[in-house]
């Protein structure tokens, strides 16, 4: 019998998320080509906007821009197309750019991210083995099959005791 996604979920609140995004800032600190900084961060939107934010403030990078791919067509999974890109001038080739996205899962949209800035440095918060080679810098990695619920897709609900009365 095949899984349903809540059961290997792996739940991720905001405050694990903010850690998680501190870390990954921590791994990145003195790493740009520029002396160790950054000229600019690329967040892949709409996931990687939190991260980007959190390590942006962390690494102290005031240039902040987004790229945008669009790989699925309502519930069907398409081939990714770039349908925002970051300000040219700034990111060029990619040099001395940090990409982030809160999760790499196949890692075909940080291929067409990787076409568009060769040069860039890819990090995200949560790696998943099949993606794993598309990213430079990563700070947790989860199996292929576990699936992700990040805090912006979920709400706080009551839940039911496993066992005994509710009273």
């Amino acid at each position: 019998m095949d899984r349903l996604p809540h059961e290997k979920g792996f739940h991720v609140s905001w405050d694990q998320l903010h850690r998680d995004a501190r870390a990954l800032a921590w791994r990145l600190q003195g790493h740009g080509p520029a002396d160790g900084g950054w000229k600019a961060v690329v967040a892949i939107t709409r996931g990687g906007m939190a991260p980007a934010m959190i390590v942006s403030r962390e690494l102290d990078i005031r240039t902040v821009d987004t790229i945008s791919v669009k790989s699925y067509n309502h519930q069907t999974q398409a081939e990714p197309r770039i349908i925002k890109s970051p300000d040219a001038e700034v990111v060029g080739d990619g040099t001395g750019i940090l990409i982030v996205d809160d999760l790499v899962d196949t890692g075909k949209t940080l291929e067409v991210v990787r076409a568009a800035m060769p040069n860039a440095h890819v990090a995200t918060v949560y790696a998943k083995p099949q993606g794993k080679p598309q990213v430079d810098t990563f700070v947790t990695e989860v199996s292929q099959d576990t699936w992700i619920f990040f805090p912006w897709d979920m709400a706080l609900q009551y839940v039911k005791p496993y066992h005994g009365a509710d009273d």
